[in-house]
Parts: structure tokens; C-alpha cells; sequence
């Protein structure tokens, strides 16, 4: 009995010829990279050039250390209390030479400025001391040296100074709150599809603490370059997105994942958008969450963008929260899941039209068709007008007979 036996066929794909495939790389070459003002992360695609005021940045030099990264940070940290320590030790050496305690240092009955004191190392080992108020006990200051008690005084000053500035820099940039807004989610796309009978644009936002974010706020802008009336051209230009600050709705309790909505109305950037020409436009949807740690107080604002290819028409959020015994549970792991539904292609502004069009009254409807029949409207003012001869005949021949 024989047996088929199934052997590998590779199917070749037909070779383009050199006109198309060159067609195709420049196909590829031309396509639009999408430029994002601000990155998925949060952080805004900016670059500051030909700042010629730079005096500005020192004039706040508290917040220009704070946004500096950690590397540079740490080295001005160390370079500070460095340098602050060998100017000092440098100080007290020189203090001593000018004395001639370097020179007197067998002699017991020689009174020096800080005992115990015999060249530059331990000049700098006792400004360490000072400034940090260790306090061994091996090198002291002496009554006998009014520069040495000044200097002692400065020192201490000075030293406090340097280390309110340095450990509060250090403190801030530790507890910065921005490291609270790593843990607030966003959807990775936003989604548009019917809620209530009307077209609206939706996404949905997280926390993954459970110490939540008082006063939590949600503001969205679309970012879209325009030309005014006038031939102005605006790059970027900045519009809000109502996302429920006329309603309250903007103002979160944001304990479980919510979904943040904005309704397509004659107000709304989309209003005139369809499914379409959505990938055509070329604008952006920045979201911003803000609100304050609970644990801190302090401000924290987390950020998010959209491109029209992270808009998904005819979707929406899966659903994530579920009852349990007692408990409610988020499952994260669809926190970012869309499905499809039945969601009409055109333009809110056409699905408006269509929905008023079929709630009007029969009145205009029998009008309107009359309107678009004008034949029949004519057929029947010109038996209106033979109607109205024949009566008129009628009553004519009834007077004739009556004065007869």
C-alpha cells in the first residue's frame, strides 16, 4: 500500500523588477519618523541651545545642582568638602610657619598655636577634625593664638554653611518626587470608541503603590502646529483637551486603574476627524497627572504622550478589577489590553448629522421630500388652481340662474 509522503516545497517569491524594488527602498527611505515633543517616559524631547544668559543658572545654583545627574553631583559633593578642607589646612599650616611652631617643635616650653601640630598633613587632619567636630583630643587650639580662635570661628561658620547647602542639595535630589511618578501608569495607546451614544477618546491611568496621590488631577493638551487667519504659522501649538474639568470628573480618586475620558463634541480638536483621516494628522495628546505624595506632601506630576499610531479606533480597555472575598484585585497584566467593537467610521461632526437626521419630525421629513420632489409640488398647485376655476364657474352659473 502506497504512502504520500509530504515533501518541503519553498515557494519562491516573484523577484520585483528594478524599477519597483527601487520604488519600494524609497518608499521605505521617505516614511515619516514620528517626532515626539514628549517621550513616552514622561521627559520632555526639548533641547535648550544658544543660551547666552547663563549667569542665570548660577544665580539659582541650589536647583542647578539638584537637576544635575548623580555623577556630577556626587563629584561637586566630594570636590566641595575636598577643597574646603585644604583651603582651611592650608590656613592653619601657615598660621603655624608664620608662628615658627614648625620650628620649635622639641621645645617644651614653646606655647604653639595647635599643639601637636608638625607640618601640612596634620595642619590638614585637624581642619578635618574641626569642620566635622570629631575631636580627637591628640591636636588642640591653645589660649596663646588670637588668629587661631578667629580662624577656629570662620571654620565653624563656614563649615555649617557648606554642610546646610551640601546635605540639603543631597536630601532634595534623593526625595525628589518625580522618582514617585515612576510607579503612575499610563496606558501604552489611547483608544476612541462609543460610550453613551457618543464618540470619545479614552485612556487609562494607574498607580501601583498603595499609598496614594491626594488631590490627583488629570489635564490632557493636543500638541499640533497651526496657521492663523493671518498666515501665521504656530509650531506646536497648544490646545486643551476637556477631560472633565467642567464636570468635576478631572479631579481623581485614583485608588484603582480609571479610565480617563473626553467626549468628541463640536468643542473637541477631533470633532471633524474620522477614522480615515485620523492617521493623516499629524498631532499629539500629551496627558499629565499631577498630585501630592502622601507620604512627603510634595507635588509630583507624571507625564505621557499619544501619536496618531498609538490612537486605536474602535477599541476599548479590557477590564481590570475584579471582585475577590472581601477584596477587589487589579490584575496588571491587562492593564494595557484593548478589544474591538462596533464603533462607526465617520467623524463625530457626521455621526451627529446622521443622528439628527433620523430624529426629525414627520412634518419636515414629508417636506423635505417634497422639496427634493418639486414635480409633485407642481401636479398639485395646478389641480389646486383647476379645482378652485371649476368652483368658480359654478358659483358664477348659480347667480346667473338666481337673478333670472
Amino acid at each position: 500500500m502506497e504512502q504520500d509522503v509530504e515533501s518541503p516545497i519553498s515557494i519562491r517569491q516573484p523577484k520585483l523588477p528594478k524599477q519597483a524594488r527601487e520604488d519600494v527602498t524609497k518608499q521605505k527611505c521617505t516614511k515619516r519618523k514620528v517626532q515626539r515633543y514628549v517621550r513616552k517616559d514622561g521627559k520632555c524631547n526639548v533641547h535648550h541651545g544658544n543660551v547666552r544668559e547663563t549667569y542665570r543658572y548660577l544665580s539659582d545654583i541650589f536647583t542647578t545642582l539638584v537637576d544635575l545627574k548623580w555623577r556630577f553631583n556626587l563629584l561637586i559633593f566630594v570636590m566641595v568638602y575636598t577643597v574646603t578642607w585644604l583651603f582651611f589646612g592650608m590656613i592653619w599650616w601657615l598660621i603655624a610657619y608664620i608662628r615658627g611652631d614648625l620650628d620649635h617643635l622639641q621645645d617644651k616650653e614653646w606655647s604653639p598655636c595647635v599643639d601637636n601640630l608638625n607640618g601640612f598633613v596634620s595642619a590638614f587632619l585637624f581642619s578635618i577634625e574641626t569642620e566635622t567636630t570629631i575631636g580627637y583630643g591628640h591636636r588642640v587650639i591653645t589660649d596663646k593664638c588670637p588668629e587661631g580662635i578667629i580662624l577656629l570661628l570662620v571654620q565653624s561658620v563656614l563649615g555649617s554653611i557648606v554642610n546646610a547647602f551640601m546635605v540639603g542639595c543631597m536630601f532634595v535630589k534623593i526625595s525628589q518626587p518625580k522618582k514617585r511618578a515612576e510607579t503612575l501608569v499610563f496606558s501604552t495607546n489611547a483608544v476612541i470608541s462609543m460610550r453613551d451614544g457618543k464618540l470619545c477618546l479614552m485612556f487609562r491611568v494607574g498607580d501601583l503603590r498603595n499609598s496614594h496621590i491626594v488631590e490627583a488631577s488629570i489635564r490632557a493638551k493636543l500638541i499640533k502646529s497651526k496657521q492663523t487667519k493671518e498666515g501665521e504659522f504656530i509650531p506646536l501649538n497648544q490646545t486643551d483637551i476637556n477631560v472633565g474639568y467642567d464636570t468635576g470628573d478631572d479631579r481623581l480618586f485614583l485608588v484603582s486603574p480609571l479610565i480617563i475620558s473626553h467626549e468628541i463634541n463640536q468643542h473637541s480638536p477631533f470633532w471633524e476627524i474620522s477614522k480615515t483621516q485620523l492617521p493623516k494628522e499629524d498631532l499629539e495628546i500629551v496627558v499629565i497627572l499631577e498630585g501630592m505624595v502622601e507620604a512627603t506632601g510634595m507635588t509630583c506630576q507624571a507625564r505621557s504622550s499619544y501619536v496618531t499610531s498609538e490612537i486605536m479606533w474602535g477599541h476599548r480597555f479590557t477590564p481590570v478589577l475584579t471582585l475577590e472575598d472581601g477584596f477587589y484585585e487589579v490584575d496588571y497584566n491587562s492593564f494595557h489590553d484593548t478589544y474591538e467593537t462596533n464603533t462607526p467610521s465617520c467623524s463625530a461632526k457626521e455621526l451627529a448629522e446622521i443622528i439628527s437626521r433620523a430624529e426629525m419630525p414627520l412634518s419636515w421629513s414629508v417636506s423635505s421630500k417634497l422639496n427634493q420632489h418639486p414635480e409633485l409640488v407642481n401636479e398639485n398647485e395646478e389641480k389646486n388652481q383647476e379645482d378652485q376655476t371649476e368652483r368658480n364657474g359654478d358659483v358664477a352659473n348659480i347667480e346667473n340662474e338666481s337673478k333670472v
